[in-house]
């Protein structure tokens, strides 16, 4: 299967695949996902239907955070492959009409990082220490961080470092973990550096990046503390829109020009539009959406503010259930409160996996729906659910190391993919060899796989490669009322989509047919917790 990959403007209406790739396939049977592994795959998200795959950080890194504490961008770790297996994928990929994204971190290195390892090496007042924020501690010797700001990933902002004699030194600023320090936007270092590493990737095909944190690089250089700043001291000032431009200049001066994605998290829909006027990104991800409840007037609220904060900077809008960092939806959707938060996220939360699965089969098609593009993260085409019950000694996301346990953390949504109902764990890793995974799979983790669900009509596969299939692209959008529990809409002139979620069957407006539906239509009337697409 192969489409064509010649519009400019692919992007607007694009299915973007999101590959976790220590998570996605095992090439070389060490029971870490690799390059390899996902170039033996992509015949797979051919037939699934996705015009673009966006791969979470690949580069050289100690995987203090995933990933997101980049060594060397211009290497790939060695756990995934190397360059020339990447340029391979990018070509490969290509050929099946299949575009290639990629992870940009612009607020933090990893410490392993040369400049950082520079930094340190040369000590206060040295021209390598400012492309960083070292500063001098408060307190009578130092000895209290220089702001009482709270870390991303909880806890503090700061860690001393120690001078050649083993004294203390200065503190360096560090929004996520302790092995990720902050990057000094007002350094042109940093601008010169990241531009030449866009044109790096760009020059080796691939079609844009997403922006990791887009809102943060650019800091108060006065480090006020938040309730004292006008505005806030580290999110989303108005400097940060100037790094943007200059990289939509970089992206447009391609034959075909490069789309820069951005991780906005912005709950004011105004400043999040400035992200995406015509000379910065071309999209963002709109979180709005993702983490409302399942309930009909949310989504809705969600769903009118979206497209009223796009229209003015002319930009699509995204559509996202789930990505690496979120608890998934067939586990979301079953609990009494189906909102996401990371501050509740938490041990022991129950859920009914039965009605979270009925919801995320009919979210699948509302967000498959809606005008704009659509984002998948690898497994939720499977219906996998959130592991919840992983041994707490093989946990590795600093998010529950730093908050001392409380909060779970994300490696739940992050466990190998099974793509075989047995065999080397599921399928993950190639037959003939034993590996245990990076992350333990469940026991029934094959009831989800690929192999199992490929043949089978009613599942989650057979939907959504369906639905990819029937989605509409670039039609007009207009509400229809059938009831306050109820989700319809028109795009174009012959396609509407129902979504039921309240807790009685409604009956269908008038239809020619069924196009697709999360569950069966019974006498022309939808269950509770299902979507239908129709057609008239």
């Amino acid at each position: 299967m192969t489409r064509p990959v010649s519009s400019a403007d692919w992007w607007r209406d694009a299915v973007i695949y999101q590959i976790y790739p220590r998570s996605f396939a095992d090439g070389d049977g060490d029971g870490v996902g690799d390059l390899a592994g996902v170039r033996s795959r992509l015949p797979y998200l051919a037939s699934l239907g996705v015009d673009a795959l966006w791969f979470t950080p690949w580069y050289a890194s100690p995987l203090a955070d995933g990933g997101y504490d980049v060594a060397d961008y211009r290497a790939i770790d060695p756990a995934f492959g190397d360059l020339a297996a990447a340029e391979e994928l990018i070509t490969e990929a290509a050929a099946l009409g299949i575009r290639t994204i990629v992870d940009v971190v612009p607020n933090h290195v990893s410490d392993q990082h040369a400049w950082f390892q520079a930094a340190l090496a040369a000590g206060p007042g040295s021209p390598e220490r400012e492309r960083f924020w070292f500063r001098p501690g408060r307190g009578e010797h130092g000895e209290l961080p220089p702001t009482d700001w709270v870390s991303s990933f909880s806890g503090g902002t700061w860690t001393r470092t120690a001078n050649p004699d083993g004294t203390p030194g200065e503190w360096y600023l560090h929004l996520f973990a302790p092995q990720q320090p902050d990057l000094n936007w007002t350094h042109p270092d940093v601008w010169r550096e990241h531009e030449a590493v866009l044109r790096f990737w760009f020059d080796r095909g691939v079609a844009g990046i997403r922006i990791d944190s887009a809102t943060m690089p650019v800091k108060d250089p006065g480090f006020p503390e938040v309730a004292e700043s006008a505005g806030h001291p580290f999110v989303d000032r108005d400097e940060v829109h100037e790094i943007y431009r200059r990289w939509r200049a970089v992206a447009d001066s391609y034959a075909e020009p490069r789309v820069l994605i951005g991780e906005v998290w912005l709950a004011d829909q105004q400043r999040f539009a400035r992200y995406l006027r015509p000379d910065e990104m071309h999209t963002a991800f709109n979180f709005d959406f993702m983490t409302r409840p399942w309930e009909a007037a949310a989504l809705r609220t969600s769903i009118d503010s979206t497209l009223d904060a796009h229209r003015p900077v002319g930009a699509p809008a995204t559509w996202v259930l789930a990505n690496h960092d979120v608890t998934r939806p067939a586990t979301r959707y079953g609990r009494q409160d189906s909102s996401f938060g990371f501050e509740a996220r938490r041990f022991g939360i129950a859920t009914d996996l039965a009605q979270g699965t009925r919801r995320a089969r009919a979210a699948a098609l509302l967000t498959g729906a809606l005008p704009g593009s659509l984002y998948v993260y690898q497994g939720d085409e499977l219906g996998l659910p959130e592991v919840e019950d992983l041994p707490l000694d093989v946990l590795q996301d600093p998010m529950f190391f730093r908050s001392d346990g409380v909060d779970p953390g994300r490696d739940g949504c992050r466990v190998p993919l099974p793509w075989t109902p047995g065999g080397s764990a599921f399928g993950f890793s190639p037959q003939g060899t034993d590996p245990a995974p990076w992350l333990p799979q469940p026991a029934g983790w094959g009831e989800y796989s690929v192999q199992r669900q490929e043949d089978d009509p009613g599942s989650m596969l057979s939907l959504y490669r369906a639905l990819l299939s029937l989605r509409p692209r670039g039609a007009e959008f207009s509400w229809l009322d059938l009831g306050a529990d109820v989700l319809a809409f028109r795009r174009g002139a012959d396609f509407v989509c129902v979504v039921n979620l309240g807790s009685s069957p409604v009956p269908l407006p008038p239809h020619t047919e069924v196009l697709l539906a999360s569950s069966e239509v019974r006498a022309g009337h939808l269950s509770p917790d299902a979507a239908a697409w129709l057609r008239g």
